[in-house]
């Protein structure tokens, strides 16, 4: 668990708490408490980050300082970790990585510059609160934010009654009865949001002879859950966000879920991607767009001049499950009820979209100082996951890097399940799918698809001990998390 990682080779310190100079941003509150909502008629408890007054997260701009006053509200220990900025080590909000939990009743001070603006997050980094659904918008202003557009923020998220712990505790038990006839794996489980039974397949997961072949297509969705939400709501009783028609929309799309990743559908609407995980990139126009855990999307839409209602959906990769809000453009547009379940079940995602990314500001052109070989790796039996065949411990060694150098990070993904990779502290840029090398989008995280091999480029400029993770919260639960290490 992550909540015990230990530093290994550098001290680990407490978020610095900074004397801000006369005149300059003020702090911000964000306070981590519990909250209630209703999922499909039911009251659910979950967790929240907010401000005093209730707004979620935190709305800022480029060339601000980050300064935030976190307090927690909880009878446990939390940590926060913003995800996408690059603060110093000690401030990532990784227990036992950048610094402790804060204590229930405690709080810890953050003050950084905010070097880029873009669509980013904050998130639990502690045990498995995320999949509590403590997670918030952080969003930073900057040229892109015209005046003449209206923004939207669709937070994603995957909702199960069954408490985190319990749903890992399932996974493990499904995964020990890798191999077993599907009857008896299925009885073992109740109802409801639960691990799926073991999938037919040896319980070595590396390499992919493992009995799963790469034309026999991934293995998605490990966790069958009761809901999934937009914004907390499900298309039950979704969001009307009321909009002026012949506008121009911001779309900014945050897919906070822990385990689930989606097509973006906008319907009739004509979008252009102009950014993924908050970095500019020359823009790609379509309706239907690709995002993994962990990722983002903002795209802009030109709203028609007639009044009507305009769904936004996310459809669940390899299933019928979406979710999603309505855009109301005029106050004749009439809204009509839109189902849970989609006509037809999604395709997994792809890097057909990723292949023609380009980044509007790539990093300089340099050869790689060094280049570190990530095998993805793990067994279903005890559901194990792994890097390089190492499940994380406090005892694996850092991956050695230096200061200045132009760092190639080489993701091979051996397992039969999608990964969604992201590095803490820095962006990287995509420069290499299956050999061939592209100026490919500058991001933070990363999908690997099973059998599939991608290169990513980063400048060592942020030195201190770093965390790189899957991001699909019980995989780097189970093991497959390490560290970069320089000064």
């Amino acid at each position: 668990m992550l909540s015990i990682l230990s530093a290994a080779a550098l001290p680990v310190a407490q978020p610095l708490a900074q004397t801000a100079p006369a005149g300059s941003d003020p702090v911000t509150v964000l306070q981590v408490q519990r909250r209630s909502i209703e999922v499909k008629g039911k009251p659910a408890s979950i967790l929240a980050v907010r401000q005093p007054d209730g707004t979620p997260g935190l709305v800022t701009a480029v060339g601000r300082r980050f300064r935030v006053r976190l307090e927690n509200k909880l009878d446990v220990p939390t940590l926060m970790h913003w995800h996408g900025l690059t603060p110093p080590w000690q401030q990532d909000g990784v227990p036992g990585v950048s610094g402790p939990p804060i204590p229930p009743g405690g709080g810890a001070d953050y003050d950084f510059p905010l070097r880029f603006g873009g669509t980013f997050w904050m998130h639990s980094h502690q045990g498995l609160q995320e999949q509590e659904l403590l997670a918030a918008p952080l969003i930073i202003r900057d040229e892109r934010d015209r005046p003449d557009q209206q923004e939207v923020i669709v937070m994603l998220a995957d909702f199960s009654f069954t408490p985190p712990e319990k749903i890992f505790e399932d996974l493990r038990e499904a995964g020990s009865m890798a191999g077993m006839p599907m009857q008896s794996a299925a009885k073992s489980h109740a109802m409801g949001a639960m691990a799926m039974p073991a999938k037919p397949v040896a319980a070595k997961m590396a390499p992919m002879s493992s009995g799963r072949s790469a034309a026999s297509g991934p293995d998605l969705n490990d966790v069958k859950y009761d809901a999934f939400l937009a914004n907390d709501r499900t298309l039950a009783d979704p969001e009307v966000v009321r909009v002026d028609p012949a506008s121009t929309i911001l779309l900014r799309v945050i897919n906070s879920s822990s385990m689930s990743a989606y097509h973006l559908d906008i319907g009739r609407l004509n979008g252009e991607l102009i950014a993924v995980d908050g970095f500019r990139i020359q823009p790609v126009a379509g309706r239907r767009f690709p995002i993994a855990v962990a990722q983002r999307l903002d795209i802009r839409i030109a709203l028609p001049r007639e009044p009507a209602a305009y769904p936004v959906l996310a459809i669940l990769e390899g299933e019928r499950s979406q979710t999603g809000l309505i855009l109301k453009a005029g106050n004749r547009a009439t809204v009509t009820r839109v189902p849970e379940l989609a006509a037809n079940a999604s395709s997994p995602l792809n890097l057909d979209l990723e292949r023609r990314l380009r980044a509007a500001a790539p990093l300089a052109k340099r050869k790689a100082d060094r280049v570190h070989q990530i095998n993805l790796t793990g067994e279903m039996a005890g559901y194990v996951w792994s890097i390089n065949g190492v499940p994380w411990t406090k005892d694996v060694p850092p991956l050695p890097i230096a200061k200045g150098e132009r760092v190639e990070l080489v993701f091979q993904n051996r397992t039969p399940m999608p990964h969604p990779m992201h590095l803490h502290g820095h962006a990287f840029q995509v420069v290499e799918i299956d050999g061939k090398r592209l100026s490919g989008a500058v991001r933070d995280t990363v999908l690997v698809p099973p059998n599939t091999r991608i290169g990513v480029a980063f400048d060592a400029n942020n030195p201190g001990l770093w965390a790189m993770h899957c991001h699909l919260l019980y995989h780097l639960d189970a093991g497959m998390f390490t560290t970069l290490r320089y000064v």
